[in-house]
């Protein structure tokens, strides 16, 4: 049997999310990076026996396209998984039914279901910190119930109850693309970085519309503070959820 992480976290929020729930597994988690252009993610498969943890960030309410396409390439093979999707505390609205149901189109049984908050990747002012050590203690005690589920005899019995709407709420794209200013000194790390290989290394200051998915990998990874998206449309989008942004949403479990 074996404990593995299946993540997309561009910017390290979902990460921290992941590693505190599966800190409660064992000493060894094995690891996919959903958001590495390289890997050849249909060798990827799993044994029944497995325990997966499959956590993604929602982006505008649904899995982001590239994350989804990467992770139902995939094969669960009757392994048992957790879902868990992370949001910077506005909403996830059908983020994790989606998730549910490319889980099972990969073969996976899908146990339990969490939704998390994690610093907002544009916004930071939004879930600053987070999640934090009142996040972490929750994540852990979310876990051991997930254990005592699993190890229970009737177990596969008892499906969690995702929320979420089928079909899906329509996805929106976030409009904002990075760009790189003056201080730009071309190491091209945004470009070797990119999940969705969305900046060339011939023109390392902009990216291609048609392929960035705005994750910010771009922004949180340059040693030089270069790359930035239009602060006056940040501004703008961020006045416009301070309402439902500001009041501190908590962690959710689905057994």
């Amino acid at each position: 049997m074996r404990y593995v992480q299946i993540v997309f976290s561009p910017t390290g929020g979902t990460q921290k999310v992941a590693d505190a729930v599966t800190e409660v597994w064992g000493d060894h988690v094995d690891r996919v990076d959903l958001s590495d252009p390289g890997e050849d993610f249909s060798k990827i498969e799993f044994e029944e026996e497995d325990v997966v943890l499959a956590a993604i960030p929602s982006y505008g309410g649904r899995v982001p396209e590239l994350a989804a396409k990467r992770l139902g390439q995939i094969r669960g093979c009757q392994a048992r998984c957790v879902i868990v999707c992370v949001y910077g505390n506005r909403a996830y609205e059908d983020t994790l039914a989606e998730l549910q149901d490319i889980a099972k189109n990969c073969g996976f049984r899908v146990m339990a279901g969490i939704s998390a908050v994690a610093e907002h990747s544009i916004m930071h002012q939004y879930a600053a910190g987070r999640p934090d050590e009142q996040d972490i203690t929750e994540l852990h005690d979310f876990s051991g119930k997930i254990l005592e589920k699993l190890n229970s005899h009737d177990a596969a019995s008892h499906t969690p109850e995702i929320p979420g709407n089928r079909p899906y709420r329509k996805a929106g794209g976030a409009g904002l693309i990075p760009k790189a200013d003056k201080k730009c000194v071309g190491c091209g790390l945004c470009a070797r970085d990119c999940p969705a290989q969305a900046i060339s290394k011939e023109h390392l200051r902009t990216a291609d519309a048609g392929k960035c998915i705005a994750c910010m990998r771009c922004v949180v990874r340059c040693p030089e503070s270069a790359r930035k998206v239009n602060g006056a449309m940040v501004s703008a989008a961020a006045l416009a959820m301070k309402k439902v942004c500001s009041v501190r949403k908590g962690n959710e479990l689905f057994l």
